[in-house]
C-alpha cells in the first residue's frame, strides 16, 4: 500500500512524468495509469488490493444443480449429457446446465466412460495389383456420394463398372448402403451379365469391414463363395480405383447437379446418363469406341456357392450362428458374422497355430486350445510332482508314527 501511495503522490504533482516513475518503481505504464485512475476516482481507498475473482463464472453451477445432474446420471448410467439435460430442464427450468457444461461436470466427477476404439483386424497397406485382360473379368464397385432430391429424399447411387471396357453395369439409386438391397442388385447383375473373376472395392460398407477377419462382410463373403476374388483399395486412397472415381466425376456433373424433383426422377436421370455413357460417348482409352462396342457379358451366371474341398490335413468346419462359431475338440471359436453358414478351412502352421481360409480368401491365423487329453496329462503330471508326493508321504509317515506310539 505504501508503494502505491508514494507513486500516486509523486505522479500527481504538476509536471510529473509517468514513464520514468514507472521505471523507477518497477511497474508497467498500464499499472501506473491504473493506480492513478483509481486514486482520482476513489482516493486512497481505490489503492486497496481488489479480488481477482471474476464477476461471473458461467462454467460454475450451483451445488444443487450439480447434485441433480449426478443423481440423474446414477439413475440412468447409459444416458449421455444431452438426454440428462433434457430431463433436468423439466424440474430446474432455466437453471439447468447446458449440454457442454453437463459433459464437463460428468467428466470432472469421473462419470464418463471412455469408449474403446475398435481395433482394425484387416488392413491393406499396398496398392492393389489387378489388371483386366478381357471384358467382364474385373468389376469395380462403389457408392457415389449421396445427395438429396428436391423433395428431400436421399439419393445414393450404387455404381458398378467393367474395368476393361468402361461399361457401366449399374447406376442404381439407393436410399442407403444396407447390405440386403445391395445384394439384391448384385443378384440381378450376375444373372444379367454373368459373374466376374474379380471385384474391386474400397473399404466402405457394405463391401468391407476392417474390424472383421479378412475384412469380409456378409456381402463380400457371398462374393467369395461364388468364386470371386475381392480386391480392396487402401484406406483414404481413391487413386487406387481411379477409373471409377473419374466416372463418378462425370456422373456428378451430368446428374447430381440437376438433383431431380423426386427419387423416381433421379433414377430416370441416372438411366439416361448410363445409356449415353455406354452407347453414345466415345472414350479415348478405347480408341474412340463406346463401351458397348467392347463389352461382352460373361457366361457363368449360377448363383449357387461353389463346392469346396480343402487339402488333406486341413480342418474343415461350417460356421454357424450370428458370431460365426466353429467347434473343434469341444471348444468354440468365433470367426465373425460374415462367414456364418460357410465352410472354412484351417491350414496347420504349427502344433496349434492354424491359418483360416474361406475358399481362397485368407482370414488370418487362429490359435487353437490344447486338446483335452494334453490338458489332462499336464494336470496328472502336476499332481504327481515330487514335491507333492513327498508331502503326501510325509503326512502318511506322521499318521504311521502316531499309530505306532499310540497306547
Amino acid at each position: 500500500m505504501s508503494l502505491k501511495m508514494e507513486f500516486v503522490e509523486r505522479a500527481s504533482k504538476a509536471g510529473a512524468q509517468i514513464a520514468p516513475l514507472c521505471r523507477e518503481f518497477g511497474i508497467s505504464r498500464e499499472t501506473g495509469h491504473k493506480w492513478l485512475r483509481r486514486f482520482r476516482e476513489l482516493g486512497y481507498d481505490g489503492l486497496e488490493d481488489r479480488s481477482r475473482r471474476p464477476k461471473t463464472t458461467p462454467l460454475a453451477k450451483a451445488e444443487d444443480v450439480v447434485l441433480a445432474l449426478l443423481r440423474a446420471r446414477e439413475a440412468h448410467p447409459s444416458w449421455g449429457p444431452k438426454k440428462l439435460v433434457i430431463v433436468l430442464r423439466r424440474t430446474l427450468g432455466d437453471q439447468a446446465p447446458s449440454r457442454a457444461t453437463a459433459a464437463r461436470i460428468l467428466e470432472r466427477f469421473g462419470k464418463v466412460r471412455q469408449r474403446r476404439r475398435s481395433k482394425k483386424v484387416s488392413i491393406v497397406d499396398r496398392a492393389p495389383e489387378v489388371t483386366a485382360t478381357e471384358p467382364n473379368e474385373v468389376w469395380t464397385v462403389d457408392f457415389k456420394g449421396w445427395w438429396t432430391t428436391a423433395d428431400g429424399s436421399r439419393c445414393e447411387p450404387l455404381t458398378v463398372r467393367d474395368a476393361l471396357s468402361r461399361f457401366v453395369l449399374a447406376s442404381k439409386r439407393m436410399a442407403g448402403t444396407r447390405m440386403l438391397a445391395v445384394r439384391l442388385e448384385f443378384q440381378r447383375l450376375f444373372r444379367t451379365y454373368g459373374i466376374p473373376v474379380v471385384i474391386q472395392c474400397d473399404n466402405g460398407v457394405p463391401f468391407i469391414c476392417p474390424q472383421a477377419r479378412g475384412g469380409l462382410t456378409q456381402l463380400s463373403a457371398w462374393w467369395v463363395s461364388l468364386g470371386i476374388r475381392v480386391v480392396r483399395s487402401r484406406p483414404a486412397c481413391p487413386q487406387d480405383n481411379g477409373g471409377h472415381e473419374r466416372m463418378h466425376r462425370d456422373l456428378r456433373a451430368d446428374v447430381q447437379e440437376g438433383r431431380g424433383a423426386s427419387p423416381r426422377a433421379a433414377q430416370r436421370a441416372l438411366d439416361r446418363w448410363r445409356q449415353e455413357f455406354n452407347h453414345v460417348r466415345p472414350h479415348e482409352a478405347l480408341g474412340g469406341q463406346v463401351p458397348a462396342d467392347v463389352y461382352r457379358p460373361g457366361k457363368r451366371g449360377c448363383l449357387a456357392a461353389l463346392p469346396i474341398a480343402y487339402p488333406p490335413g486341413w480342418i474343415a468346419r461350417r460356421a454357424y450362428g450370428a458370431s460365426g462359431r466353429i467347434c473343434i475338440d469341444r471348444v468354440e471359436y468365433r470367426l465373425g458374422r460374415a462367414v456364418s453358414g460357410h465352410v472354412v478351412g484351417l491350414q496347420p502352421l504349427g502344433e496349434l497355430l492354424h491359418r483360416v481360409w474361406l475358399y481362397q480368401h485368407d482370414l488370418g491365423t487362429l490359435q487353437l486350445a490344447p486338446p483335452t487329453a494334453t490338458v489332462d496329462g499336464a494336470c496328472e503330471h502336476f499332481l504327481q510332482a515330487p514335491g507333492r508326493t513327498k508331502k503326501r508321504r510325509g503326512a502318511g509317515g506322521e499318521e504311521a508314527r502316531r499309530a505306532h506310539v499310540a497306547p
